[in-house]
């Protein structure tokens, strides 16, 4: 059986790894001309990890992975801790398996490595994607065709598969820009927390993690803009624009944008939950079935999630298209309440006014230091949740 799998980013290439361990022949089609990624960090939480881990990535990011002492919730103007739950050991002794963080790049280079492993010449870049047929073929924009079993439209948001599949509608801005730096602690008077720290503010918040064994601090802010800028993920934003963003925030969110090399800035977009995510042997995966906004951390580990479970359900499967139906099934609650869940968590972070934020904020401060256990049991649907056990 044939696999053709349009997108070589994060869901794009873990598919292509776990159909190849399940004996599907595969390519990956990239309409970029190589693999690259923006530098950006990513937090994978437990139900991520078991996914790499049963892929067989976990061992090519060893020596980059950082595992951060805690969850924390900080006010983005003073800096006072709103609440800290420990997560190193936790996570693992909780869920059964670590939250750590990754340099984006470095986890496309390590599904790349592993996947080259498996087939060697599965991905082709340069190759732009038009459109499909429902049978199983993948059409170029040099009016090319590659005949297969199954389509898998792993192209982001503006997935030219998921067009075609249901049609041209537009993405929903969500009133939300955000910036993103990656900048050396060296190059920092004060470098953010060894933490995955939320800092929050008045229609606006930030988020602050460390890559790459520690050595580098990830910054990413989403402020609350009536009006959209270009999206897309390598558009470079004005440092004074940031600047202003954040003006009078804490000295260490400061510090990370006036030290950051690049600023990129651009609008989040999703879409409501879609009816259906096949026709015939084609299917959708990630960002191109129900794109998210980061304030939950799982967009890449629920694009993870996806490419576990497509696999496990068309493992012998003599009707793909029923497979399809069954993968659409298994999924489509739980990432439409992840997404809802990352709006609210959006909202939740851009409390307006002092008395709502101490009307919020307290009592989670409160339950953290008196019971821990009740706060992390919230996250409990989200982390436990494991596909490589039940597809």
């Amino acid at each position: 059986m044939k696999a053709l799998i349009v997108g070589g980013g994060i869901g794009g290439l873990s598919a292509a790894i776990a159909l190849r361990l399940r004996g599907w022949d595969v390519t990956v089609f990239e309409q970029a001309s190589a693999l690259t990624e923006v530098g950006a960090g990513l937090q994978i939480s437990p139900n991520g990890w078991r996914v790499l881990d049963a892929l067989g990535v976990s061992p090519y990011l060893a020596d980059t992975m950082f595992e951060p002492e805690a969850i924390e919730m900080r006010l983005g103007v003073s800096g006072t801790r709103v609440f800290r739950l420990p997560m190193k050991g936790y996570a693992r002794q909780r869920w059964g398996a670590p939250y750590l963080h990754v340099h984006r790049a470095d986890l496309v280079n390590a599904l790349a490595a592993r996947l080259s492993e498996l087939a060697p010449e599965a991905v082709q870049t340069g190759r732009a994607v038009s459109g499909y047929a429902p049978d199983g073929a993948v059409l170029f924009e040099d009016e090319t065709r590659v005949a297969g079993d199954l389509v898998v439209g792993a192209d982001g948001l503006h997935s030219v598969i998921r067009q075609q599949m249901l049609g041209p509608d537009a993405p929903r801005y969500t009133g939300n820009v955000a910036w993103r730096a990656v900048v050396p602690l060296t190059e920092l008077p004060a470098p953010p927390p060894p933490t995955a720290c939320v800092w929050a503010g008045d229609k606006r918040h930030a988020v602050t993690t460390r890559l790459r064994a520690g050595r580098l601090a990830n910054f990413v802010g989403m402020v609350e803009e009536p009006n959209p800028s270009p999206e897309g993920w390598r558009i470079e934003g004005s440092r004074d624009d940031a600047m202003a963003a954040f003006a009078g925030w804490d000295p260490i969110i400061a510090g990370l944008i006036s030290k950051a090399p690049v600023l990129n800035r651009w609008a989040l977009f999703d879409r409501a939950p879609l009816p259906r995510w096949h026709e015939g042997r084609v299917t959708l995966l990630g960002d191109a079935a129900h794109p998210m906004l980061p304030s939950m951390a799982q967009g890449a580990v629920q694009a993870l999630e996806d490419a576990w479970t497509l696999a496990a359900v068309l493992d012998g499967a003599a009707d793909v298209a029923g497979a399809l139906q069954r993968y659409f099934d298994l999924r489509i609650d739980r990432v439409s309440r992840i997404q809802a869940g990352s709006a609210a968590n959006a909202r939740m972070f851009h409390k307006a006014s002092g008395l709502g934020r101490i009307g919020f904020y307290g009592p989670m401060a409160l339950g953290a230091r008196i019971a821990p256990g009740l706060i992390h049991a919230r996250q409990d649907w989200v982390y436990r949740h494991d596909v490589t056990r039940t597809g």
